[in-house]
């Protein structure tokens, strides 16, 4: 930083980098990229570590937890996905609610299976223990 000497370049194969996160020892950074994917790069050999493919859509954002344990990326999908910083394991998914989510539509009369489909889609359940129900997906 001190010279402003160019010290290492690569790049992401077949994506753009939208998101940096440098991982507290300072010996590896993490991508977050447009294809969905997050990368860990060692920064002095300039290579991939770890490659995971969690999102649907860019990876928009990277945080490393405070205790540096923890990595967040959130993606486009609308979707936080939770890893452990110095494996790549992937630890959860966080999401919002969706606008049905969790409504019961058990029973429901008058919509066709499209419509249906779409329900289930957006968080709709159906009670599988109630005979002539459909299947929830």
């Amino acid at each position: 930083m001190q010279s402003g000497e160019h010290l290492q370049a690569w790049s992401e194969p077949n994506a753009i980098v939208d998101a940096l996160a440098w991982i507290p020892t300072g010996e590896v950074l993490v991508s977050g990229g447009s294809d969905g994917s997050v990368r860990w790069w060692d920064v002095q050999r300039g290579k991939c570590l770890v490659l995971r493919q969690r999102h649907q859509g860019a990876v928009q954002s990277l945080s490393v937890c405070p205790d540096g344990r923890r990595l967040a990326s959130c993606g486009d999908d609308n979707t936080i996905q939770v890893w452990d910083l110095a494996s790549g394991e992937h630890l959860r998914t966080l999401r919002r609610d969706r606008p049905y989510e969790r409504l019961n539509i058990t029973g429901i009369r008058g919509v066709t299976d499209a419509q249906l489909t779409t329900l289930r889609a957006l968080g709709a359940i159906e009670d599988a223990a109630v005979p002539g129900t459909r299947q929830a997906l």
